[in-house]
């Protein structure tokens, strides 16, 4: 094992022989983690924190710490992080709330910049990029694959759906379209499909086509969101739109905040 002379290990923490724990780094009592990880330097570990194989974190950074919430008072919540992520420099994760489920979650794959600060009880799944800066109020979920830019705040409760892309700085305080393109530029509306990035994920011309339909109701038609929605399912009813577009109508019909357009 290396632990640097440095590093603060409590006891009862798990750290596999197989990991690296630079110099001035604290881990705490309840820490677990798998397999291959490094803390670079002066990382902070602290609560009921498990982390899976093969992550990297960066200097400054600090997981599994109390949520910036004043009910919160002490209660034994946690943080649960997935396989190989790199967590870049001043980085903050807070741990769940009892009332928001007691636990914020990180999948596998991610990319999450210096300064990002995701907030309790938010979940991010896999694949994700947050740049720097990006910064979820507590209760967020970011879907698979979705993309932060620098410095885009996201209110509490709101939901980013799967392949969306997000302009820098643009304020989320409704829920992110699957697939969508979303910009302060453009009066934060969504104004298309993530086109590029759907391609580079192997999305097929047809999918394109198909959802490219389903925004034109969505953004260019006279319809209401309720009866875009519905004009939406007859097609897939037909057939005529497949399980993408069943997604994004899925989580049009489901969302609680409202969606941007």
């Amino acid at each position: 094992m290396s632990i640097h002379p440095t590093a603060i290990v409590a006891e009862g923490a798990k750290v596999p022989a197989s990991c690296t724990v630079g110099p001035y780094c604290t881990v705490g009592p309840n820490v677990v983690l798998g397999e291959r990880c490094e803390l670079v330097s002066h990382v902070v570990l602290d609560g009921h924190l498990t982390m899976g194989d093969d992550n990297r974190v960066f200097s400054f950074t600090c997981l599994g710490i109390a949520p910036q919430d004043l009910k919160y008072k002490g209660e034994p919540t946690q943080v649960a992080i997935g396989d190989k992520n790199d967590i870049r420099e001043y980085v903050t994760i807070s741990r769940g709330t009892t009332g928001g489920g007691g636990i914020t979650r990180v999948g596998s794959g991610n990319l999450i910049m210096a300064y990002v600060h995701i907030g309790h009880d938010s979940v991010i799944g896999n694949g994700c990029i947050l740049p720097n800066g990006a910064t979820l109020a507590g209760h967020v979920t970011v879907e698979d694959f979705a993309v932060l830019s620098a410095n885009a705040p996201v209110h509490q409760f709101c939901t980013i759906g799967k392949y969306a892309y997000i302009g820098g700085g643009t304020t989320i305080t409704q829920d992110v379209l699957p697939y969508s393109l979303t910009s302060i530029e453009r009066n934060n509306h969504a104004y298309g499909i993530n086109k590029v990035g759907l391609e580079r994920k192997g999305f097929t011309p047809e999918e394109l086509k198909q959802l490219r339909a389903a925004y034109r109701l969505l953004q260019h038609s006279k319809l209401n969101t309720a009866d875009a929605l519905a004009a939406i399912r007859e097609k897939i009813a037909a057939g005529e739109f497949g399980d993408k577009v069943a997604y994004l109508a899925d989580f049009i019909a489901k969302s609680e905040r409202g969606v941007i357009k």
